[in-house]
């Protein structure tokens, strides 16, 4: 959900960047980060859902927010450095159209967190046999015209975090993945009883595909991808800037700017 390596996009040239940069990993690599990362946070979203429906809602929702927010964070950390972190087909496309990521590289994202999220919906089930078969997708509670509105909003305010303090070389790069999955926590917190609080094509798609379920898919698939490519386009608008850098940050490192007190 964040292109975050030490602050720097993975797929960008940098002349400034040291020789371990993240530029030098494959595809094969960044796709299989990319499977991997968005296995595991549908496995843990979903799963808390599917806990909290079949233990007598133990879970609660507050607890299934913080557990999507939790392992976003987690997977930003674990994975950044590697692939940029996507696991969101919306956030792939909206950096490719801003120039942040290669377009050649779209398709094999885009296959990655499908093919993660499914897998994770496959494993839920296997699981859970025998117990409830709860669907753990997304579909809209009220009508389809707030659905979208609403999940526009949510991805745009997600991806507008993203661009601010994964992306920018000026952010405080270390705290990337806690305010991205701090992000996610409220988003879920704010939407999820009406929506579902996808922010993700791929977290309804993988659910819709293996459970045959497609009510309000199409909301799902355009809405965060429209709401992120307006966050990402808005934040790169409002963040160019002709003064020097250090006339706007004397360090984009929250650790560093500790080691010098």
């Amino acid at each position: 959900m964040a292109e975050i390596a030490t602050n720097h996009a993975v797929d960008i040239k940098d002349g400034a960047e040291d020789e371990t940069s993240s530029i030098s990993v494959s595809i094969l690599q960044k796709f299989f980060a990319e499977v991997f990362g968005t296995y595991f946070i549908i496995l843990a979203g979903c799963g808390s859902v599917t806990v909290n429906l079949n233990s007598d809602k133990t879970v609660t929702f507050p607890g299934i927010s913080i557990t999507w927010g939790l392992v976003v964070m987690v997977m930003v950390y674990s994975l950044g450095h590697i692939s940029g972190a996507h696991f969101n087909s919306a956030v792939t496309i909206a950096h490719a159209t801003t120039g942040r990521f290669p377009l050649r590289q779209v398709p094999a994202y885009i296959v990655a967190h499908v093919l993660g999220s499914i897998l994770a919906c496959v494993t839920l089930k296997l699981l859970f046999i025998g117990k409830h078969d709860n669907f753990v997708g997304t579909s809209p509670a009220g009508s389809e015209i707030q659905a979208f509105v609403i999940e526009f909003i949510i991805t745009f305010y997600l991806m507008f975090v993203v661009c601010g303090v994964a992306t920018d070389s000026r952010a405080i790069g270390e705290l990337a993945g806690i305010a991205v999955g701090s992000t996610v926590l409220l988003n879920v917190l704010f939407a999820g009883p009406i929506t579902g609080a996808s922010m993700n094509p791929a977290r309804s798609l993988g659910p819709a595909i293996f459970w045959n379920h497609y009510k309000g898919l199409w909301i799902y698939i355009l809405a965060p991808i429209l709401g992120a490519i307006a966050g990402a386009w808005l934040y790169k608008g409002i963040s160019i800037t002709h003064k020097p850098l250090r006339e706007i940050t004397r360090s984009g490192s929250f650790l560093k700017s500790l080691g010098r007190k």
